[in-house]
């Protein structure tokens, strides 16, 4: 059996669309229940359903031989994995993000509101700005509002919720994707068979491009 973990949500029903396309269909995926865990005996697959956050964590482990995971994933938590194949979906920015007019004043520390701790601190670290992290969970956008932070860095995909919020991009950290990962033992015994899924997704993508 290929266990398959795949992010719960919009992404993951447009990814299994491609992993049917390749021939890994399961058609109780489909049906209307709250079930998490689908299988082909036929087809040789398992698939599950998990929060997108935590496919890198169920791969890494190796309760998962593949899934789909987004790049900010990848870069918060660094699992360790092989990245095969950017899917070309899911597509957004890691952004710094703040009041339109900022200044930002070099003597002093910059406060920095995320989620994303790990890529803000690398991407400050690489300027050698002096930051202070905040981590936040949820609403981060008024952080730089109520004066809690002169920044933020977070996943921006339409820019909408900034504006509504007067804020904007300030700077772009990098683009993101869904990629597809493997689990490094799983790899090694199944090199055929992940090989084989990857080159039938990396030929969708080209398709669709």
């Amino acid at each position: 059996m290929l266990n398959i973990a795949l992010p719960k949500g919009r992404l993951g029903e447009k990814v299994y669309a491609m992993f049917e396309k390749a021939g890994y269909e399961c058609p109780s995926i489909k049906e209307n229940n709250r079930k998490l865990i689908f299988e082909n005996e036929e087809k040789g697959v398992r698939y599950f359903w998990v929060k997108p956050s935590d496919v890198a964590i169920y791969v890494e482990r190796g309760a998962a031989d593949i899934g789909v995971a987004g790049k900010d994933i990848l870069c918060e938590y660094e699992p360790d994995i092989y990245e095969l194949l950017d899917l070309n979906m899911g597509k957004c920015r890691m952004c710094v993000a703040g009041k339109k007019d900022f200044y930002d004043d070099t003597d002093r520390t910059l406060k920095v509101a995320t989620k994303f701790v790990n890529i803000a601190s690398k991407y400050y670290a690489s300027l050698s700005r002096d930051i202070d992290i905040i981590k936040l969970n949820g609403s981060i956008e008024i952080a730089p509002i109520l004066g809690l932070s002169d920044v933020i860095v977070d996943i921006v995909e339409t820019g909408t919720t900034l504006k509504e919020n007067d804020l904007a991009v300030l700077e772009t950290i990098m683009p993101i994707s869904a990629r597809l990962i493997a689990n490094k033992v799983s790899f090694k015994f199944k090199t055929e068979e992940i090989e084989r899924i990857a080159e039938s997704l990396g030929t969708q993508v080209k398709n669709n491009d």
